[in-house]
């Protein structure tokens, strides 16, 4: 799947804008500038086909990319970010939670966090929003490469406390974009929830 074309489809900002819900679909969330569209471009092995930023803020709709006609991936707009207007920002948060409650082919949430610090209050209250509408997710730890192997055990080991206090059980990966360490490891873990 990985290594078949892939190509950018189209910026939906609303539900209704989103193509037609013909392949199962892997969404990417986190907070803004956390590493979405260098993942994407990580697990497809393509410099750019999702658009990086170092500007926080920058993806403001779900971008639609066709891997090898098997599955979407979808990049959400980034949460979080204050330099966005509060209006606009409330308008993004109504159109992703229409959009993670009610697309049917919506087959797993990539809930992406920088290893490098602990999960915030709105990581928290996203882990618990998914867990509690029951919807298929996992987190990924980005930027590994940016610290020690030991910290990075100890980032794994902290998440999964946040998630059993909360009794939670899903999979925690860390992965670098840079180095592609535990890029694999994200690739089936997707294979898996794609051809369910």
């Amino acid at each position: 799947m990985f290594n078949g074309p892939a190509k950018f489809i189209t910026s939906a900002p609303r539900l209704e804008d989103c193509p037609p819900a013909s392949l199962p679909e892997v969404c990417f969330a986190g907070r803004s500038n956390v590493g979405k569209s260098s993942l994407i471009n990580g697990l497809l092995n393509r410099k750019n086909i999702a658009r990086t930023s170092n500007v926080p803020g920058k993806t403001q709709q779900m971008n639609y990319y066709n891997i090898n006609e098997e599955c979407y991936f979808v990049d959400l707009p980034g949460y979080g970010y204050a330099k966005v207007p509060k209006k606009e920002r409330e308008r993004w948060g109504r159109n992703i939670r229409e959009y993670l409650n009610d697309r049917e082919t919506l087959s797993l949430i990539i809930h992406v966090v920088d290893a490098r610090h602990k999960p915030t209050t709105l990581d928290e209250d996203f882990f618990y929003w998914m867990a509690s509408n029951g919807k298929p997710f996992c987190v990924l730890l980005s930027k590994a490469d940016k610290i020690s192997n030991n910290k990075v055990s100890k980032a794994i080991a902290d998440v999964k406390k946040v998630l059993a206090e909360m009794n939670i059980e899903v999979p925690v990966l860390a992965y670098s974009s840079e180095s592609k360490k535990g890029i694999e490891a994200v690739q089936g873990l997707i294979t898996e929830f794609v051809e369910e």
